[in-house]
């Protein structure tokens, strides 16, 4: 089993000058430690307009410097917005490319649609076509960072001429491909697509079996035809995380932060909201005082190991269950609320003193047979993929200078 550490970049209000400039650089602090450490990766998101809740709307600059402050670690977009009307296609094709040479060949890109009205309204993005218009560029990306030139594309959502999309990645044929999944039906749509699962939902390990179950029967199936010019098959379950050797102090610093976090993304797609009026904290605390005043069960040791969050033994029998399910990684949402650094910084540590160990001790051979098992699978669903056609050297079409110099001269002269 695999482990990340994921990032929203989430700033509750009030804010003080100087709070969004620390965010960012104790971030980094913890993928430096992070990498340290022997985790595997660092996702960052990408939103827009989410006061609060995510305050990381350019990954692409946030895992460049991390990517300089680094050796080993992968450094995940977990996601990336592909939709032409956030990023042009090529131009994402260029960022994970430069990204990926920066490196040393350590990308991954998990592609992501967006889900709330300040996004997709903002973008003028229709919610009822945004998984179309998701996988259309994903996979016109995938094809730019291959062909050489880029054919052209002539789409539903998005067209472009025929160009040399530059630089190409280190890795080939591209870094490996993601997809953003919230229940069922969209882990089937990544297995259909050969895209690894990034199951941004927090369930329980029965449930997360069932995901899995579903994910990787698609993947030998005849259903699987991928997306882009490899099969990334992994499925990866976020979960919550604040470990401490007393499990009282680990609730206490980390399940406030973390019942923000499943307050604000709820709240931003079901609330209406006022831009740059947010009081997404102030209201979660309320509820939350709410909450205390009424009568509820008192919670119990065996309550914590669903959550992430506890001691390193708590911890253990978490994952335990998950990689019985069949779940190839679990990302940690480390940074959510107020929870503070040196309490991550702390929870990181005594993870990788106590915990991981124990999961490293079979994994190269648990990937062998997973790699092995797959194979015929994989390739047969390779066979089944709809490539685009790289254009014979005689129809690469040359773009006019004549025409450039006419436009120039008329644009002079009006």
């Amino acid at each position: 089993m695999k482990f990340g550490v994921f990032y929203e970049h989430q700033l509750p209000k009030p804010w003080r000058p100087g709070d969004e400039e620390r965010l960012f650089h104790e971030a980094l602090a913890q993928v430096r430690l992070a990498d340290e450490l022997g985790f595997d990766y660092a996702w960052e998101v990408e939103h827009h307009f989410l006061d609060e809740y995510s305050h990381s709307s350019a990954p692409e600059v946030f895992l460049a410097a991390a990517a300089g402050q680094t050796t080993r670690i992968r450094l995940g977009h977990g996601i990336r917005q592909v939709i032409p009307n956030y990023n042009h296609p090529a131009r994402t094709a260029e960022c994970l490319s430069t990204l990926d040479l920066v490196s040393h060949g350590r990308v991954d890109f998990g592609i992501g649609e967006g889900a709330t009205r300040l996004e997709l309204g903002a973008f003028k993005i229709p919610a009822k076509e945004k998984r179309s218009m998701c996988l259309e560029a994903a996979e016109q990306v995938a094809n730019m960072m291959v062909l050489e030139p880029y054919p052209g594309f002539e789409g539903k959502y998005f067209s472009m001429p025929c160009r040399n999309v530059v630089p190409k990645p280190v890795q080939k044929p591209h870094p490996p491909m993601w997809m953003a999944c919230t229940n069922r039906d969209t882990i089937r749509i990544a297995a259909a697509n050969g895209l690894g699962a990034l199951a941004f939902s927090f369930v329980d390990p029965g449930e997360a079996r069932v995901w899995a179950d579903i994910y990787y029967g698609i993947i030998k199936s005849e259903a699987c035809i991928p997306l882009g010019h490899a099969v990334n098959a992994n499925i990866a379950m976020v979960s919550n995380f604040s470990l401490h050797e007393d499990r009282a102090t680990a609730v206490a610093r980390g399940e406030e932060g973390f019942e923000f976090f499943r307050y604000a993304v709820n709240a931003l797609v079901a609330h209406d909201t006022t831009p740059g009026r947010t009081r997404l904290w102030e209201e979660h605390i309320e509820l939350r005082h709410a909450r205390a005043a009424e009568p509820r069960a008192a919670q119990t040791g065996a309550d914590i190991p669903t959550t992430g969050i506890g001691t390193p033994d708590d911890m253990r029998a978490h994952l335990a269950a998950f990689q019985d399910a069949g779940i190839d990684q679990v990302i940690f949402l480390q940074q959510a609320g107020k929870n503070r650094h040196e309490h991550i910084v702390a929870s990181l540590e005594l993870f990788a003193a106590e915990v991981m160990g124990r999961f490293r001790v079979d994994a190269a051979e648990r990937e062998a047979r997973k790699v092995a098992e797959l194979a015929p699978h994989i390739a047969a669903a390779m066979a089944r993929k709809n490539w685009m056609r790289p254009l014979a050297e005689a129809d690469i079409p040359v773009v006019k200078a004549s025409v450039v110099r006419a436009q120039v001269n008329q644009e002079a002269s009006s």
